[in-house]
């Protein structure tokens, strides 16, 4: 999963960095779109976090036939709720952007692009929601290897799509999400065919089981889905408030939101590999288990994003040279590299813990620890390095609220597991 999340992040960063040949206004119009995209992101997560829990549980209980209705209901149910997301989205993006500083001739740009977007992100949806259904089932060689053939398809696509071959002209900022839509289809294609092998799906007792699964869906998709849309909202009030420094910044915040993305793939792959296996482990109610798995989880995290983080940071004049063409969005990029992405190692502690916390039964803390990570460690501390008036230092604030946001949440769910004897009950 660690592998695919790469390649499917890595992707993302490479869109940005052939749109940013295009110029730095392309560059700063794709990156206003970037934290809409991670509100419709959100939602898809914060449904196949609850449909991946109740199936990984319904298994480890060996009820196989349930397991096969919920995983009929998340793919209706999850493309009919992104897609009614995707109608909103559009017809309102006019009056969101604006309110996130876009300028009228930046809106120009971002309209005719995010209208592809959006369709690119449906189909981003439908995938995501096909390979919650393998990773339920701890079957995630597919999804990590279609992650990989989407990512390659866009590579490929990309500079063809935007800037044409020979006398065939391209399509600008818009062939980005031409070419998505293009890798996603090829995708699908091969993800429908694998699952039509697989006996995970039953249309029989759907109605039955809707009702029967209502309750204890919401009490994890409610809170879940809100924890995963604060951190795309945080994203769209930081970038409003990055843009008070101008369009370079804005430029390069969205390109450091792409590496973020990319530097935390060993934390994105286990939050969707990890959550199966804890889910069967409850099902088992074996805690001893789920004790280890989380131990080896936040070693595993500090070990790679400390490296990561201080390799990158030492490479950072190069990196920013390498993606954006503009000085000063170069010098912005640059700092933001060095102090932001060290952090990431406790940022990664966060995220594992709200993505345990949900698979154990603890949604409700889960949400909590996010907003507590977003709105009270993360946010604050970038606005005070915004108004100190320059990247340094908000690439400072950011770093201080990650440091505050994955202390924080370690603590918590270090008591939590605490409470917990090894049958699962309760401890006085």
């Amino acid at each position: 999963m660690a592998i695919g999340v790469l390649s499917l992040l890595g992707f993302q960063l490479v869109d940005a960095a052939f749109v940013a040949r295009l110029g730095t206004g392309p560059l700063a119009a794709q990156s206003f779109t970037f934290p809409v995209t991670f509100l419709m992101i959100g939602i898809q997560v914060g449904l196949g976090i609850a449909i991946a829990a109740l199936i990984s549980r319904t298994i480890g209980a060996n009820d196989i036939e349930r397991s096969r209705r919920l995983g009929s209901l998340v793919l209706i149910g999850g493309s009919v709720t992104v897609g009614v997301v995707a109608i909103v989205l559009w017809f309102a993006h006019g009056l969101i952007f604006a309110q996130l500083g876009a300028s009228a001739e930046n809106l120009k740009r971002i309209t005719p692009y995010w209208a592809l977007q959006l369709v690119a992100n449906w189909l981003s949806a439908l995938l995501y929601f096909g390979y919650t259904l393998f990773r339920a089932h701890n079957k995630t060689r597919l999804p990590g290897m279609l992650m990989v053939l989407t990512s390659l398809c866009n590579l490929a696509l990309d500079p063809l799509m935007i800037f044409g071959w020979g006398p065939i002209g391209g399509f600008g900022l818009p062939g980005a999400a031409i070419a998505t839509i293009i890798a996603f289809l090829i995708g699908l294609v091969i993800l429908v065919w694998r699952l039509s092998d697989q006996d995970w799906l039953s249309l029989s007792g759907l109605g039955a089981e809707a009702r029967r699964s209502t309750r204890p869906f919401a009490t994890i998709a409610g809170p879940a889905m809100i924890s995963q849309l604060m951190p795309p909202l945080a994203a769209m009030t930081a970038t409003g408030l990055v843009a008070t420094l101008g369009d370079p910044a804005v430029a390069a915040w969205g390109l450091q939101s792409r590496l973020e993305t990319m530097s935390l793939m060993v934390v994105l792959g286990l939050t969707m590999s990890l959550p199966p296996w804890l889910g069967h482990c409850y099902g088992a109610n074996n805690w001893p288990r789920i004790r280890a798995l989380t131990h080896i989880a936040f070693q595993a995290v500090l070990i790679w994003q400390l490296v990561f983080g201080i390799a990158m940071a030492i490479a950072a004049p190069w990196v920013a040279g390498a993606l954006a063409g503009n000085p000063t969005v170069q010098h912005d990029l640059t700092q933001l590299i060095r102090f932001m992405l060290p952090s990431y190692a406790l940022l990664g502690i966060c995220m594992i813990v709200v993505s345990a916390s949900n698979a154990l039964g603890w949604p409700v803390r889960a949400m909590l620890i996010s907003f507590a990570r977003l709105f009270v460690c993360y946010l604050p501390c970038v606005a005070a390095g915004v108004f100190a008036g320059s990247m340094t230092t908000t690439a400072l604030g950011a770093l201080a609220g990650n440091i505050l946001a994955g202390v924080m949440a370690w603590l918590i769910f270090r008591a939590s597991l605490a409470g917990v004897d090894d049958e699962g009950q309760r401890r006085s």
